[in-house]
């Protein structure tokens, strides 16, 4: 299998696989060069760069480049791979903003983002989730999921992440049986239904395109960059986050929850949003992250220990992301996966279909949305809820903002022993215990049973300064875009947060 080869670190890589490779920068403005470093077997190869979308656009194609095989180092998940430059790719101050990819004989190997020099009238801004892409890749032979606490952008992804072709377990929340039979077929890391651009982000800007919404693009590193994510936000409405957003720095924390005090609205279709912090060190070459044994990180009980890389509702840090989305990975968990909400219905059970989230949709209070496309389903996220006159209200107890207003849920269940048939990753604990445990201080059955019982939650707050933030709680929103209810939903809030 392809990527069982790419995953094996301390060898010679390329003598007879595919070529891959990786660019650095990953992120240009329209007319700044990227360089592409590559491997492969000896020889010459033509490079073609394709903005994709809706109609995927060559916007450059190379001459001939030598391509040669390379060593991929045992460090190379948390170093990189420090291949040298094949070519350099100039890009033009026409091209587009968009997720280009590199292909070599027609298959993608590399990708950047070129960003607009500036705001395109009327564009709303997607933030591609680039941390969590480099969190579960595994070329070399390890990622953040099986005992690494580092990784390196510096490498290529891992196959399944940029493309793979539609068909039954090309999602995670697929027949078990049938996602091990397509990630087998078609040569995947077993990870590509976690992350990466292939998924729920290549979804949501195929059906933006479609619908004539503009779009600019942005990576994590984006907003990170040392006091530059306030100015990149500068001039947009609207920021998207869509389907795995789940590493953020301290960095994008500020500069988002400043654009939203400034009135700027944010729409999170996305689950398990905020859940980890990182740091980026290595001048943007690693992303550190120790998570469960967040005890060994270098700067825990240091004056640096705010950057501390626990989960952000670690009360260690005093910032829980439900301050920002209105919910938390805690407060949910897992729906359609194994023994978490094992035969769940996919769709969110709604409770206010007054609400302007619902404008235009014909729901009733109890109707089921996005069931028919298992919209609800992976990791989802919630608040703490208790019932009001018959319907749910937010507790406020784990900094869910005031006024949020849940608009429909889901049931979740985090992962214990009893709900994932996966092993415990090195280092670390099942989410249950783990979340009772610096939640509650407790990880006793008796705790653990307060966040047994989660939800997906889609709802919406507004800041006092006029910003409002969206979320749908859940990963798996962009694959029912093809539900004309949803993508009622779905215009309704790009429409109403990125209007005048």
């Amino acid at each position: 299998m392809r990527e069982a080869a790419a995953g094996t670190g301390g060898r010679r890589y390329g003598e007879r696989m595919p070529v891959l490779g990786y660019c650095w920068p990953q992120s240009v403005v329209a007319g700044a060069p990227v360089d592409l470093r590559l491997a492969g077997p000896a020889g010459d190869v033509r490079v073609a760069i394709v903005r994709d979308g809706l109609a995927p656009e060559v916007v450059w194609r190379s001459g001939a480049v030598p391509v040669a095989p390379r060593d991929l180092p045992p460090s190379s998940p948390e170093d990189g791979c420090d291949w040298p430059v094949a070519v350099t790719v100039p890009s033009g101050p026409a091209w587009r903003s968009g997720l280009h990819l590199v292909t070599v004989d027609d298959e993608p190997v590399a990708w950047f983002v070129v960003r607009a020099p500036r705001p395109t009238p009327g564009a709303a801004l997607l933030k591609l989730a680039t941390n969590t892409w480099n969190a579960y890749n595994d070329v070399g032979g390890r990622n953040l999921y099986t005992g690494a606490v580092a990784a390196s952008f510096a490498r290529p992804l891992a196959a399944g992440f940029l493309a793979k072709p539609s068909g039954a377990g090309e999602r995670v929340v697929d027949d078990i049986g049938d996602f091990v039979a397509y990630t087998g077929r078609h040569e995947l890391s077993m990870w590509h239904g976690m992350a990466g651009w292939a998924g729920q982000e290549r979804r949501f800007a195929r059906w933006a395109e479609a619908a004539g919404i503009p779009l600019d693009y942005a990576t994590d590193a984006d907003v990170e960059a040392a006091g530059g994510g306030a100015a990149l936000l500068d001039g947009y409405r609207l920021l998207l986050g869509v389907g795995h957003d789940e590493y953020w720095t301290w960095g994008m924390r500020d500069a988002v929850e400043g654009f939203v005090a400034a009135g700027g609205n944010v729409a999170f279709l996305a689950g398990n949003a905020v859940y980890w912090q990182v740091r980026i060190e290595d001048r943007g070459r690693r992303m550190v992250a120790w998570k469960h044994r967040f005890a060994e990180d270098p700067v825990t009980g240091t004056e640096d220990a705010h950057l501390t890389t626990t989960m952000w509702a670690d009360p260690l840090l005093g910032r829980p992301e439900a301050a920002l989305t209105g919910v938390s990975f805690t407060r949910g968990g897992y729906h359609g996966i194994h023994r978490s909400v094992p035969r769940g219905t996919g769709g969110y059970e709604v409770h206010r279909p007054d609400h302007w989230l619902l404008a235009g949709t014909g729901l009733e209070r109890g109707d089921q949305l996005g069931a028919a496309a298992r919209v609800v389903g992976y990791e989802c996220d919630g608040c703490e809820l208790t019932l009001v006159d018959g319907r749910p209200e937010p507790t406020g107890a784990d900094g869910c903002p005031p006024g949020f207003a849940v608009v429909a849920t889901a049931p979740a269940t985090p992962f214990d022993e009893d709900t994932t048939p996966l092993p415990v990753a090195p280092g670390g604990e099942y989410e249950l215990v783990f979340h009772a445990r610096r939640l509650l201080g407790d990880d006793s059955p008796g705790a653990r049973d307060r966040l047994r019982h989660g939800h997906a939650v889609l709802g919406t707050w507004t800041a006092p300064g006029g910003g409002t933030v969206v979320t749908t709680g859940c990963t798996e929103w962009a694959y029912g875009l093809d539900d004309p209810v949803v993508d009622r939903v779905t215009r309704t809030i790009v429409e109403r947060l990125n209007g005048p």
